[in-house]
């Protein structure tokens, strides 16, 4: 009798222990992964015939498929899988080059850009010196008072 008092819940939990079943609601995490080169629309708008291989390496960067038996094309391959989504996307880039190794041609998923795009001014950072800005009679800002808890903060040394 013993025997089966000690055996009906040790099954018991073997049986609950072998239900494998996820819930939806538990999903593990899942990374993105981002493979092979980035390009952008502003790195290939720069490309122009005639540039050399090196100008090409400088501007899209070293091309993840450089075969050995077509020397005159370069492959730029990118791919990205979303974890939180499952999609994949994936872009190719290729670029030609003549017998003389200047570029000749390009052709993939980017687009090259137009005249429009080249003529369009590019909006750029400016660096601003503060010791400029006082001398000129500009009054600097004045900087806030920490809290409480951030003096605390920085004394602890978080």
């Amino acid at each position: 009798m013993f025997r089966y008092r000690t055996l009906i819940p040790f099954l018991l939990c073997a049986g609950l222990a072998a239900c494998t079943a996820i819930p939806n609601y538990f999903n593990a995490y899942k990374i993105d992964i981002q493979q092979g080169n980035v390009l952008t629309q502003e790195m290939v708008a720069q490309l122009k015939p005639g540039q050399s291989r090196d100008q090409v390496r400088f501007i899209l960067g070293t091309p993840l498929i450089a075969d050995m038996f077509h020397q005159q094309r370069w492959d730029y391959v990118y791919r990205y899988y979303d974890g939180q989504t499952g999609s994949v996307e994936q872009r190719r880039f290729s670029v030609f080059f003549d017998k003389n190794n200047l570029l000749e041609r390009v052709a993939g998923d980017v687009e090259v850009a137009t005249a429009a795009d080249l003529t369009a001014p590019a909006n750029r950072t400016r660096l601003v010196d503060l010791g400029s800005l006082e001398a000129a009679g500009v009054p600097l800002p004045v900087p806030e008072e920490s809290s409480y808890f951030s003096r605390l903060r920085d004394w602890v040394g978080f």
